[in-house]
Order: structure tokens, then sequence, then C-alpha cells
């Protein structure tokens, strides 16, 4: 399985409820914090959701 860097690079005031949800089940609490994730079917899922939030590598 592929490993994907994951960067919030715009903030979440203004998102929706569920958005908000997403940004935090991906582990992103800030701005410009990354994580590294299993490129999995779910979090390439919730990787589209959040996609204008987001700037994604893969690794």
């Amino acid at each position: 399985m592929t490993k994907i860097k994951i960067t919030q690079i715009r903030s979440k005031i203004g998102s929706t409820v569920r958005q908000k949800r997403t940004l935090e089940a991906l582990g992103l609490r800030k701005v410009h914090q990354s994580v590294e994730l299993e490129g999995t079917p779910q979090i390439k899922g919730m990787v589209t959701k959040v996609s204008h939030l987001l700037k994604v590598e893969e690794l």
C-alpha cells in the first residue's frame, strides 16, 4: 500500500461540521500540519471530500 502525505493548507473556519469532523478523523488539527497515512480507499475518499483544504503528496 502506498503512503500519502496530507497537509492542511486552508483553515476549517466556515466549513461544514461534517468537513471539520473529516479533518479531525484524518488527524489534522491546525493549518500547515502534516500527517502520513496509508493510501487506502477509505482515506482517499475522506481526502476527496475536503480536497479544497488540503495538499496531498504521494510518497
